[in-house]
């Protein structure tokens, strides 16, 4: 039987059958497995109602507390959609609660409990662990090249999906 299985590696730039060389794979992977680590390293530190999808909302409101919906779903770079769910859940594990907003009523305020203030230093100290981990190995002129073509690529996947 005839191989009819195209080479694709003079055909794509970005796409390889070897997962190891296409980008989607790495950075998804890369994702995953940090998420898996960063789970554990909070449930050892007994930060069990913390879950790793709650860090850019968490951080958003550690530096600006008090925050509309809207503005804080931009920052965290979230969806008004799944920001909902995700104050709710954040919520529902009491690290953070609504407040309507005194001057606007249809306005939403999220605001940190004092739950969700005091974990502020162990939270900090189990990224700060993590991330070491993740980035061992890597100069600081690297790493600084990673967070820029990261936040380059989300740049990218947020002008497309504006553009639909």
């Amino acid at each position: 039987m005839k191989d009819t299985r195209t080479d694709t590696s003079q055909l794509y730039k970005y796409f390889s059958s070897n997962p190891t060389e296409c980008p989607y794979y790495l950075v998804t992977r890369a994702s995953l497995a940090a998420t898996s680590l960063f789970k554990k390293a909070f449930a050892e530190e007994g930060l069990t109602d913390l879950k790793p999808a709650y860090l850019g909302t968490l951080l958003s409101l550690w530096k600006d507390d008090g925050l509309k919906i809207i503005e804080l779903g931009r920052r965290a770079g979230l969806e008004p959609s799944t920001m909902t769910g995700l104050i709710d859940r954040m919520e529902k594990d009491g690290l953070v609660s609504r407040v309507p907003d005194p001057e606007d009523r249809r306005v939403i305020r999220v605001f940190l409990t004092s739950e969700g203030r005091d974990i502020e230093l162990s939270v900090a100290s189990v990224v700060e662990k993590v991330m070491a981990k993740i980035l061992s190995g890597f100069e600081d002129d690297e790493v600084a090249l990673l967070k820029e073509s990261l936040r380059k690529m989300l740049s990218n996947i947020h002008q497309e999906n504006a553009d639909e």
